[in-house]
């Protein structure tokens, strides 16, 4: 009887261990479901030579409502870096490495350019893609379009709509009188205002992507970049001011309807508590006092101080970053590729090398920075990097490099030393008041310098028999 009693005790036992086993595999299956299920929506608004203190939440004159609400309602990354010019910074994002690893260290992407970013880089859409995402590109590539496989849709996104240069025109969509706009990589000719016609597009997409996925949607506006264009009854808005000034307002009031206009349709969907917004320029305000405002920055746009390199940002992401917060630490462009793909659960490592950070903690939850150097650029003539609290400037004026090294007087002519921690305009030059602090900078600097690779655009000159085809990237 008791030996009976104890089997069928032990065969329970087993049955309930069994049990107990299947409902922890079953709830871990269920967990993960879970998580790839929540994997959020990513959308990336990127401006094209926006002013750091143009923007209203900054205390600009400028209304950007749209931009306002999300910017309030989530954490303004004060310490946001890019490059000094375009094409670099969008390379960054897209690789998570600085330009000198690959070539696009100097200037832009031209219409004339027979090359673009390198196919051998991994890029961020392959592998949110890879990641289950759906992926587009709404707006700006300025990456390469001399060959099909430097086009958006042999870079991993799903849907491409815009343009491939800068500086296009915003009604007729032609750049050199050659036509830029395309749509999945073929010749469209939709009439429209470019930022307008960005922000339908977008719009599009959100509503009518596959639900059952979540989406990376990048919408890098060619707004606020020259030419200085836009409808008369948006300029008319904003009467006290004149020439491109006025126009440069008009055309960030459109930049911010069209915005608001994505932001809805995510609302419609009830996808607002899922998705992360980011926002930022791609690279300083360019006149600043006469174009654009860069607030107390030094310079702006095309060069290496805080001006140019710098830039209004902001992410938000309802329930996740905490409303009204302020992240005072440095984070760079770069670091965007393995945060967001952490975020999304998907995988770097097809990537070369990376010099991103993941900086969710940052961003979500104050952390500090793991970034304790910055490169702001190095080409063969000039560049900046930061470390720590310290950044260092070579100028293009004169001898450079090991020759300077230990020779004080020279070294300080032709290198800057900030504190940007204590002086973020750039005013005090300590290069001569901390000898050693600058030779240390220095040999960091020409250590970074040593492995870049060579630029693809040295010289930067049209070629003297190149007219523009008559669409471009078509070949």
């Amino acid at each position: 009887m008791d030996s009976c009693f104890s089997l069928r005790s032990l065969v329970s036992l087993r049955c309930a261990m069994t049990l107990v086993v299947a409902m922890g595999l079953f709830s871990s299956i269920c967990t993960a479901g879970q998580a790839a299920a929540k994997q959020p929506n990513i959308v990336y608004f990127l401006a094209d030579d926006l002013g750091r203190d143009d923007v209203g939440w900054r205390g600009g004159p400028i209304k950007t409502p749209n931009l306002d609400k999300l910017a309030k309602g989530g954490a303004e990354l004060t310490q946001f870096y890019v490059q000094p010019v375009c094409s670099p910074t969008r390379a960054s994002l897209m690789t998570g490495r600085y330009p000198l690893r690959y070539g696009l260290q100097v200037g832009v992407v031209r219409p004339w350019a027979d090359y673009g970013l390198n196919t051998d880089e991994y890029t961020l859409p392959q592998a949110l893609k890879e990641a289950g995402y759906e992926t587009a590109i709404v707006g700006k590539w300025h990456l390469g379009h001399a060959k099909r496989e430097y086009l958006p849709t042999s870079r991993g996104f799903d849907h491409q709509y815009g343009h491939y240069n800068g500086a296009l025109d915003y009604n007729s969509h032609d750049r050199d009188g050659g036509h830029d706009w395309h749509k999945d990589d073929q010749a469209n000719h939709d009439d429209g205002y470019s930022t307008t016609l960005i922000g339908k597009e977008a719009t599009r997409i959100v509503k009518d992507r596959n639900r059952n996925k979540p989406l990376f949607l990048y919408i890098p506006f060619n707004a606020v970049h020259s030419p200085f264009q836009a409808p008369k009854a948006v300029i008319d808005q904003y009467p006290d001011l004149t020439g491109n000034r006025q126009k440069y307002a008009a055309m960030l009031h459109i930049l911010d309807e069209a915005v608001g206009d994505v932001v809805a349709a995510l609302e419609e969907q009830g996808e607002i508590e899922n998705t992360l917004f980011l926002f930022s320029s791609d690279n300083g305000g360019p006149n600043p006092g006469q174009l654009t405002d860069n607030g107390e920055l030094r310079a702006g746009k095309g060069t290496v101080y805080e001006g140019g390199v710098r830039v209004v940002a902001f992410a938000n992401w309802k329930g996740k970053i905490k409303s009204g917060s302020v992240v005072d630490e440095p984070i760079h462009i770069v670091d965007l590729f393995p945060t967001l793909i952490k975020l999304a659960g998907g995988s770097t490592a097809k990537s070369k090398p990376l010099d991103g950070h993941d900086v969710w903690d940052v961003i979500a939850h104050g952390a500090k920075s793991p970034r304790t150097e910055t490169v702001h650029n190095i080409t063969p003539n000039n560049g900046a990097i930061r470390v720590g609290d310290y950044k260092l400037v070579k100028k293009g004026n004169g001898q450079q490099g090991r020759r300077a090294r230990n020779q004080g007087e020279e070294v300080a002519g032709n290198y800057e030393l900030y504190n940007i921690r204590e002086d973020i305009n750039e005013k005090t030059d300590l290069a001569e008041k901390q000898p050693e602090k600058l030779k240390e900078l220095i040999a960091r600097y020409e250590e970074i310098a040593a492995s870049a690779a060579k630029p693809h655009n040295e010289r930067d000159e049209k070629p003297a028999d190149w007219k523009a085809p008559a669409v471009y990237g078509q070949q």
